[in-house]
């Protein structure tokens, strides 16, 4: 006799769906779309557990697998990185691809996967990409210097609250790098403007607002971003909601780093 639990109707119905997949084997290579069915998906699988799938069937057949970024694979760490049928980490609303599950998609769906496109984010292997340019834009200036030691406690300066929220608003930043991937001019001005706006908003931040600026926009073109043209993607694919409003706090800063470069108060990275 079966059980209750035997008879009752399954809650969900798995999904068998194509992927169409990029595949390159190095930077400079020629890269190619190829095509892989992915079988017994559930609603419930992530879309990188998809993927965990479609490799461990791969790696069966002496296949190699497709090649792709993760770590904490809950939506913190920014390391996931994929294009899903034109769209960063697959549209769906403050969601980054590792949050994203396949309750999104239908059975028989065909299902395009890119790497992020964008002339600072070189790929190295298949949907890997290199995303460093974001790291030299940090090492530029996207820190506050202190001195160690009898240095006082960071409580003993009193912020409004108003300026503590906009400041942690901008540094929910994860630098996943979809708003470059997003943009048709390949800018990173909003992950820019993020960093830089965050400390801007605070005093601890603004002994070095000036150079931090200059040193970052500096960074940020040496690299090969582009430049903002207000397409507004790059808010529209964001997976924490950062605001355009933090690029022209960006904007702001750096026209007063130049007058304060003009004027001699100091004196800009670079020149």
């Amino acid at each position: 006799m079966k059980t209750p639990a035997q008879t009752a109707p399954s809650q969900h119905q798995n999904m068998t769906l194509t992927l169409i997949i990029w595949r390159q084997e190095g930077p400079g290579e020629k890269g190619r779309f190829e095509t892989f069915t992915a079988r017994d998906i559930t609603p419930d699988h992530s879309f990188l557990e998809m993927l965990d799938v479609v490799n461990e069937e791969l790696i069966k057949e002496g296949k190699e697998p497709v090649a792709f970024d993760h770590d904490c694979r809950e939506g913190i760490c920014g390391t996931c990185s994929m294009v899903i049928n034109g769209l960063a980490h697959g549209g769906q609303e403050r969601t980054t691809l590792c949050q994203l599950h396949m309750r999104k998609f239908k059975d028989g769906d065909a299902i395009y996967i890119e790497p992020w496109r964008a002339r600072a984010f070189p790929i190295l292997f298949d949907l890997v990409v290199d995303r460093s340019a974001l790291e030299k834009i940090i090492e530029a200036g996207g820190y506050i210097s202190c001195h160690t030691g009898g240095v006082p406690d960071g409580n003993n300066i009193l912020i409004p609250k108003a300026s503590i929220d906009y400041a942690m608003d901008a540094a929910q930043c994860i630098g996943c790098g979809a708003c470059v991937a997003a943009c048709p001019n390949g800018a990173a001005m909003l992950f820019t403007g993020a960093k830089i706006s965050q400390f801007a908003a605070l005093p601890q931040g603004q002994v070095e607002a000036p150079e931090r600026v200059a040193s970052m926009v500096n960074a940020m073109r040496e690299c090969g971003f582009g430049n903002c043209s207000n397409h507004y993607e790059c808010e529209a694919v964001c997976p924490k909601n950062i605001h355009t409003k933090y690029i022209s706090r960006m904007n702001r800063e750096f026209f007063k780093a130049l007058f304060q470069s003009t004027t001699g108060f100091f004196t800009a990275a670079g020149g």
